[in-house]
């Protein structure tokens, strides 16, 4: 019988990738293409949704034809994407009605004050597990609704349909209006105890029910593919980027966590069959739910606005390094960062603060500081950062992490990899296949088609390819992390009423 293969798609902030697995969790074939961003203001992040739609089709046959394979060769297709991000478009046509809104755009920080209320950003933590915050996708959709004239008419008659990127997908994929409990539980209309949509937070958002997608199990066979190359392949899965590489690094038992080092980095920890709510800045979110019948499993994640887009800062808008692994040999012409400290709070502060009117600050700038300090303080803010998420996830969790499983393109750098491991004090591992995102997503689509049998025959595949291990002197970690709280300090309460005029 011929060897088959699952295909996965990565929707991503930054590009869309096909990916091709085989059996034993090996990348057979890889298409990758990127897409612009648009801002259109300040603080506003777009993306085209016919331009993402295009570039899946190009990088789903650059995949095949790197392997010689086609569609006859492929068990299944699963989906991972960039989360929160939010497109609207029309059923009759599936034309969009504007520019997606991406999960970095803050523009609807006057509309999250005005939910709050006397009630404050916790108001609907217990039914949605999430803070009122401009990540999410929920008021994004309210914001359309408000400032598009006829939108939310056409939208309560079922006109005008929602999507994160997944939804968007699959309905040009396979024409159902669909997503998974993962993404659905980002949008702060979903209730984490009956995974479906809430009528009191549809209602307080002001999002009509009829515009939403039927929510299902992350691992579930959701349409046959009707386009080319794949037309007549199974879609099987859906989950958010962060949800499917907890998948990906097989974190199936409580306790066990992993963080993505990307565009932004995200630390996600398996909490089991319950969802267990943060006091100390979390969010409360689906871990996955792999298959209708399965139980669904939760996660307390930690999540970092600015981690990699950092690095592409210094590169763009500063110029001191002409390619992102440039930074790890500036960065290591100096002993420390000399006591300068990088909080990139581009779009605000996200886990644990919550804070949207924060804006970025370099603290500690002296003459001394040279472009390898700085290049230094860019890296160490992103181990920083994870530093005090983990510090979060102790607060809220019994059982304190022990070790971290990394993915993602940060983890090529050994001078952050070995920081981060000295800030965190514990052992930071990589594992051989570092593609987890999609991974996990073709993990979950070979359960539900079964190419893979169970969970236990994917733990089989993970094999780590780096460790890293505690080495730094203590008394000059605690220093350093002291230092950085009080740059945080500085970020807070920067924006003005006026900013947006």
């Amino acid at each position: 019988m011929p060897e088959k293969y699952v295909a996965s798609i990565d929707q991503g902030t930054a590009s869309s990738r096909c990916i091709i697995f085989d059996q034993a969790g090996r990348i057979v074939s890889v298409g990758q293409k990127e897409h612009r961003h648009h801002f259109p203001r300040p603080g506003w992040v777009e993306h085209d949704p016919e331009e993402i739609w295009s570039n899946v089709l190009i990088v789903v046959a650059e995949a095949l034809d790197n392997a010689s394979l086609s569609r006859d060769d492929i068990a299944a297709l699963g989906i991972a994407n960039q989360r929160e991000t939010t497109v609207l478009w029309e059923r009759r046509t599936g034309v969009p009605v504007h520019r997606a809104i991406n999960w970095q755009d803050t523009r609807t920080d006057h509309l999250i004050h005005e939910l709050e209320g006397d009630a404050g950003q916790d108001r609907f933590r217990d039914r949605c597990g999430l803070p009122l915050a401009t990540y999410f996708s929920g008021p994004k959709i309210r914001w359309l609704l408000d400032r598009i004239p006829g939108l939310r008419e056409r939208a309560e008659a079922g006109d005008v349909l929602f999507g994160t990127i997944d939804s968007w997908l699959i309905w040009k994929l396979c024409g159902r209006h669909v997503t998974d409990v993962t993404n659905a539980s980002r949008t702060m209309l979903m209730n984490l105890e009956t995974l479906d949509w809430d009528d009191e937070l549809l209602d307080a958002m002001g999002v009509p029910r009829a515009m939403l997608p039927s929510i299902q199990a992350s691992a579930s066979v959701y349409g046959e593919t009707g386009t080319a190359p794949l037309a007549g392949v199974p879609v099987a899965s859906a989950l958010g980027d962060q949800h499917a590489a907890l998948v990906g690094q097989t974190c199936f038992s409580p306790g066990e966590a992993k963080c993505t080092y990307g565009t932004g980095s995200f630390l996600l920890l398996n909490t089991g069959e319950q969802p267990v709510l943060s006091a100390s800045g979390l969010l409360t979110t689906m871990g996955y739910k792999l298959g209708e019948d399965q139980p669904a499993t939760y996660a307390l994640e930690g999540s970092i606005a600015v981690t990699g887009a950092l690095v592409q800062w210094f590169r763009d808008n500063l110029g001191l390094i002409g390619s992102a692994p440039e930074i790890e040999t500036l960065a290591r012409t100096v002993e420390d960062n000399g006591g300068c400290y990088f909080v990139p709070a581009f779009s605000g502060l996200f886990s644990p603060h919550w804070r949207s009117d924060a804006r970025g600050v370099i603290a500690g700038l002296t003459s001394y500081i040279n472009r390898g300090h700085l290049a230094r303080a860019v890296l160490e803010a992103t181990a920083l950062q994870t530093r005090e998420v983990v510090e979060a996830m102790n607060a809220d969790y019994p059982v304190s992490i022990s070790g971290l499983k990394v993915d993602g393109g940060m983890t090529a750098n050994n001078l952050l990899m070995q920081f981060l491991a000295d800030v965190l004090d514990v052992p930071v591992m990589r594992p051989i296949v570092a593609e987890t995102v999609s991974l996990g997503a073709a993990y979950a689509a070979g359960l539900a088609v079964g190419f893979w049998p169970d969970e236990d025959s994917l733990r089989e595949h993970w094999h780590k390819a780096a460790e890293w291990l505690p080495r730094r002197n203590g008394m000059a970690v605690e220093k350093g992390y002291r230092k950085w709280k009080k740059a945080v300090a500085r970020t807070v309460d920067w924006v003005d009423e006026d900013d947006e005029e």
